[in-house]
């Protein structure tokens, strides 16, 4: 092999090995500086032409992901998820049943609007409820990340990875859907169960009191004519997946219809705009583009075709163990180029979908949801440690992992 290919691919697994750390040691550096340097040098030394490079960028996903940003801004800065918030405290009657609206509510909005969105708006409400409560807020944490992995994996915008997934396999989003939200919904219950079982004693069976619930339900913040639009587009974005139009352009017209406003300045919404995430993707595209000019892509081939072979749990244990190595994008957009070259491209497609999500909730550095639940709620006092974690994650993703790969083992 040529130096110049030693080189490619030596820069290639350092880039996949810092997005997996998320940095490289005494530089200031995060994912998507690291995904961004790696594209770069790739281009640099030829790996991959500037051409190549342009032509490798999924615009489909990066406009998806975009749009969904948009109008995830727009329905914060109304209050729409504090509202949420608010009606899940006044429903609550026990601290069970808190429990299960706050992993219903993560999972079902993390389905529609992304789940790191979701924890990052999420996790300080649930630790505001847990003060006003007077209750632990480690279960109810562990409940905000876990539901929120689990519900993503219900439909193509519920996570990057399945932006990636159903972009490129084609699968309506409807039927997307229909595979895996039955996955979800059962991974919830698996979730709920755990959390239960392992926190016995903080979930006792007494009500709570109404001086408790004294000041939690508040709509002072809430925008309404801000509000009602955000619901519209949304719905509108939702009935353009129903009826099948590009699920990329649905979110962008919603993004574009909330940008015809007379309330909100643009600079407020583009400031809350996960530009990095866009640039990891962009960088991430480029480095994966580079293995196909290199023809690595035709030897990783020869290695995965026997293990699809294997079927559902082969493929299921590879993509689990693939995820927690070097994360659940880069491992996506490893199988991506040869997925289409399988025996049965949309098993296989929807497979990686559920286990790469699913073995996000394995430990707190499975995902970015994870870790933004632990930061945010340090932030505020509260210690969310690796081992706390890990004493739920493991029972809740090999559980679901099970459930999930018999459900498609059944319905496939």
């Amino acid at each position: 092999m040529p130096l110049i290919q030693w080189l490619s691919l030596l820069i290639i697994i350092a880039t996949i090995i810092g997005v997996a750390v998320g940095r490289y040691p005494f530089l200031h550096m995060n994912r998507a500086t690291i995904a961004l340097v790696g594209a770069t040098a790739l281009i640099l030394l030829g790996a991959i032409p500037l051409e190549a490079a342009y032509a490798s960028l999924d615009m489909n996903t990066l406009v998806l992901l975009f749009g969904m940003m948009i109008l995830n801004t727009n329905l914060r800065m109304a209050g729409f998820f504090r509202l949420v918030g608010s009606r899940v405290v006044v429903w609550a009657k026990t601290p069970r049943q808190l429990l299960a609206l706050v992993i219903a509510a993560s999972g079902i909005l993390s389905a529609i609007f992304l789940n790191d969105t979701i924890v990052l708006v999420f996790t300080p409400l649930a630790l505001e409820i847990c003060r006003h409560l007077r209750r632990n807020p480690i279960p109810y944490l562990l409940a905000v990340a876990t539901a929120a992995n689990i519900g993503s994996v219900a439909t193509i915008t519920g996570n990057p990875q399945n932006m990636i997934i159903g972009v490129a396999s084609g699968i309506p989003f409807l039927s997307f859907t229909g595979y895996l939200a039955p996955v979800a919904i059962l991974g919830m219950g698996i979730s709920y169960a755990v959390i239960v079982l392992l926190y016995r004693a903080d979930f006792p069976r007494q009500r709570f009191s109404l001086q408790e619930k004294v000041g939690v339900d508040s709509q002072d913040e809430i925008q309404w004519p801000l509000l009602r639009k955000g619901v519209l587009a949304t719905g509108l974005m939702l009935a353009g997946f129903v009826v099948g139009m590009p699920v990329p352009l649905a979110a962008l017209a919603a993004a574009a219809l909330l940008l015809i406003t007379r309330r909100v300045h643009p600079e407020d919404v583009f400031r809350e705009v996960d530009w990095s995430l866009l640039i990891f993707f962009s960088g991430l595209f480029i480095v994966t583009g580079s293995l196909e000019t290199l023809g690595i892509s035709s030897a990783l081939f020869a290695l995965v075709q026997p293990i699809a072979a294997g079927g559902i749990p082969a493929l299921t244990a590879v993509s689990v163990v693939l995820s927690n190595l070097i994360s659940n994008v880069p491992a996506v957009l490893l199988f991506r180029p040869f997925v289409p070259s399988l025996p049965d491209p949309e098993q296989s497609w929807l497979v990686l979908a559920m286990a790469t999500t699913l073995a996000g909730n394995l430990t707190l550095l499975g995902s970015v949801a994870n870790l933004i639940v632990a930061e945010s709620a340090r932030r505020q006092g509260v210690h969310l440690s690796f081992g706390a974690y890990l004493r739920v994650g493991i029972p809740i993703t090999l559980l679901s992992l099970l459930v999930g790969a018999l459900w498609l083992a059944l319905v496939l």
